[in-house]
């Protein structure tokens, strides 16, 4: 019988416990792992692909907003991710659809609702929470778009850029040579389709945490 891998990133260990016995109480084809932050998450993954769910909060330590998934579908674009998290706003569940996500799962559900989201996403489909409706883009859905096409460098580099950190200092940190940050900073402005270092950071500011507020704008901020 094939087992099914499912791994939960949550900063919370009791959150992690709990949803691990709904998922593999007295089901023998369910793996269920854990993992505290998204380098845990890394390490498991990079030891072991072989995984056939990601359930990922938004709102972690290191992690900014959508930050997250963009980092997971741009560096293990195969493993479907869905989002589990106490944020039920429905613009914020349709941005997550737009970056990627294969499911968007309210923290608040029970355990029969759970059950019923994630053997959506194991067997090939899309989970949308009740009530919610997706379509009906914008300019922000071009934006969610183009972050998407982001490699993982990228998305680190773009971070680093929201941090104020310049290129020398990026460098250091992503033990790359200064050239190569050049390169990765011209190639976020050209997907992006912004002229400057301080427009990239505007748009990294729609995936920053706590600033999901950023996500509701329908106009573009310019530099």
């Amino acid at each position: 019988m094939t087992r099914r891998r499912i791994i939960i990133v949550d900063d919370h260990p009791l959150f992690r416990a709990a949803l691990r016995q709904t998922l593999a109480g007295g089901d023998a084809t369910v793996s269920v792992e854990e993992a505290g932050d998204l380098s845990s998450l890394s390490t498991a993954l990079d030891a072991d692909r072989d995984c056939d769910l990601v359930l990922l909060d938004l709102n972690m330590p290191g992690v900014r907003g959508f930050s997250g998934l963009l980092l997971l579908r741009a560096q293990y674009p195969d493993i479907p991710v869905m989002i589990i998290s106490a944020v039920e706003d429905a613009t914020v569940v349709r941005r997550a659809f737009e970056l990627g996500a294969a499911g968007y799962l309210h923290k608040s559900e029970g355990p029969t609702e759970i059950r019923r989201a994630i053997e959506t996403v194991l067997s090939g489909e899309v989970f949308v929470p009740s009530g919610t409706t997706l379509g009906g883009e914008d300019e922000q859905t071009a934006l969610m778009k183009r972050l998407a096409t982001l490699t993982p460098q990228q998305v680190r580099v773009l971070m680093m850029l929201s941090d104020g950190l310049m290129n020398k200092q990026i460098a250091y940190e992503l033990s790359i040579s200064e050239a190569t940050v050049k390169a990765h900073v011209s190639a976020i402005l050209q997907k992006l389709d912004v002229d400057s270092r301080t427009q990239a950071v505007i748009a990294a500011a729609r995936i920053e945490d706590g600033q999901f507020e950023a996500l509701f704008s329908t106009g573009a901020d310019k530099a």
